[in-house]
């Protein structure tokens, strides 16, 4: 018991953030950021929670008829952002989310995800990248595949939080249009 109360309290004191938002995408996110992947972040893209959203803060209608519903942004104590909300495929045939990782081959471990989204501050001139593990895949949903029409899958991406200031941001997707989101505290 001794030993699980130690482990926990130096696991408390490694999530101090240092999400510290330059453009350098490679940067490996925190023992706390590796902990939430393993402790929910699935590769099936239904690991997310699944309790009915009744917050849109934004929508974001793209290619195929797909659309992407955010539902929040929260920051939390350790220096990360969660966005969460549910895509949707309004099309006539089935889609996956091969685009959607983005053009930067260190992400192909993640597959058909949201790798490739991007929170922008444009106030503090900074792009934040979604985190990954030490294997290099996002803290995201992974395995968006095969969504049928009129199908619906929850997603979550896990950033570096902005500075505190920062309330408002793009989030963007590759081949979707940029949302503006707010971020709440959580």
């Amino acid at each position: 018991m001794a030993l699980a109360a130690s482990a926990a309290f130096t696991l408390t004191g490694c999530g101090g953030g240092g999400g510290g938002g330059d453009d350098k995408a490679g940067d490996k996110p925190s023992a706390s950021a590796t902990a939430s992947k393993k402790a929910g972040a699935g590769s099936t893209g239904n690991d997310t929670p699944s309790a009915t959203p009744t917050q849109v803060l934004a929508q974001i209608k793209g290619e195929k008829d797909m659309v992407l519903t955010i539902n929040s942004a929260v920051r939390d104590s350790g220096g990360f952002v969660t966005v969460s909300g549910v895509v949707t495929n309004n099309g006539t045939s089935g889609f996956t989310a091969n685009l959607w990782v983005g053009s930067e081959t260190a992400l192909s471990h993640s597959g058909a995800s949201v790798a490739g989204a991007v929170l922008v501050d444009e106030a503090g001139k900074k792009r934040y990248y979604v985190l990954r593990d030490t294997d290099g895949r996002c803290l995201c949903t992974m395995g968006l595949v095969g969504i049928q029409p009129k199908e619906s899958r929850p997603f979550f991406a896990q950033f570096p939080a902005p500075p505190t200031a920062t309330t408002q941001v793009d989030f963007e997707l590759p081949t979707m249009p940029p949302a503006k989101i707010t971020i709440s505290e959580g």
